[in-house]
């Protein structure tokens, strides 16, 4: 199969249509990541999916649909909280859970009574989504583990001869994939954090927990299951007060002839001048935008990528750490 790459305008956006009504499977950006995109009714474009990334069948998708569809086509919106959230937050980085109708089929599911569903603010993903009309279910657009892709050539680079087409809309703001959260129960609770913070979501309803995720638990999100976000190189994960490991695990792997490189805030600077660098940037949204990239680029050039954190569980940061933990396997 060869694979194109074409910029999004209404000629690939038409072109990536007709993929879509006839089965086939195609990489679209959003905000957050790249998406691996089917239509959400046609089980047997959406088992592709699966067999693509190489993603376990227990995993469930995210339906992604346009501003202006309905919503209650899909799923239960049964609590108040939930019409506030999707007033204040959509379209945007946020994914909501409710009980399905079983509309999208149950290979987008895995056989759940819950479905995941978001309204991207991506524009070039907005003007599919409104041409097609119909819930694009998709997880990132990578093969199974391996970082999430933030650029089209992060796509190309996984996926090249597995799929027909890759939308080009450029580098994703946001870095990190969509909030998660459970809208089915009293209070909503955060089942993966991301750029919708637990504090933004207290504002809107007054409260918000945070799912502790236990062996048995149904699956009702991604990213919550398996491990992700890994790069083809060695990781290891520090914290502020490990510097010295970091600087000592950084200069054993240059003893060996290896080469390392550091992965922190601008605000570690002055503990690793001279060192290879890879920046996240000065802020906790500077790092979400950052992450993805710099793990995809330091893969390339690095042995092993030593990322430095605050170790903070705040705002964004709460989201940062969570794929920062995944990806270095400091879990």
């Amino acid at each position: 199969m060869q694979t194109e790459i074409l910029k999004l305008n209404a000629d690939s956006v038409e072109k990536a249509k007709n993929l879509l009504l006839n089965g086939e499977v195609v990489a679209i950006p959003t905000e957050t990541v790249y998406g691996l995109g089917a239509i959400g009714l046609n089980p047997t474009a959406v088992k592709k999916i699966f067999e693509i990334k190489g993603r376990p069948s227990d995993n469930p998708l995210i339906a992604h649909v346009h501003e202006d569809y309905d919503l209650s086509k899909l799923v239960h919106i049964e609590k108040g909280y939930a019409k506030k959230l999707i007033k204040e937050f959509t379209p945007g980085p946020l994914t909501l859970v409710f009980y399905s109708k079983g509309v999208v089929c149950d290979e987008a599911t895995c056989g759940g009574k819950t479905l995941a569903v978001r309204i991207p603010e991506h524009k070039g993903a907005r003007q599919l989504l409104k041409a097609v009309n119909q819930p694009i279910v998709a997880p990132s657009a990578n093969l199974s583990k391996h970082t999430s892709p933030v650029t089209a050539n992060h796509v190309y680079n996984d996926l090249n001869g597995k799929v027909k087409l890759i939308l080009d809309g450029g580098k994703c703001k946001g870095g990190i994939e969509s909030t998660v959260l459970d809208c089915t129960g009293e209070v909503p609770r955060i089942l993966r954090a991301g750029l919708i913070t637990k504090e933004m979501i207290e504002r809107v309803c007054g409260a918000c927990e945070i799912a502790e995720h236990k062996d048995g638990d149904e699956v009702k999100s991604p990213g919550v299951k398996y491990t992700h976000y890994q790069p083809k190189c060695q990781t290891a994960l520090f914290y502020e007060s490990e510097l010295e490991s970091a600087k000592s695990l950084y200069n054993n792997y240059l003893s060996q002839g290896k080469v390392p490189y550091i992965m922190c805030q601008t605000a570690f600077d002055k503990e690793f001048k001279g060192y290879n660098i890879l920046s996240l940037g000065e802020s906790e949204y500077d790092m979400a935008n950052n992450l993805y990239d710099k793990l995809l680029e330091g893969e390339t050039k690095a042995d092993i990528i030593i990322a430095v954190a605050f170790e903070r569980y705040d705002g964004v940061y709460l989201g940062v750490m969570n794929r920062l933990k995944k990806s270095c396997g400091r879990l």
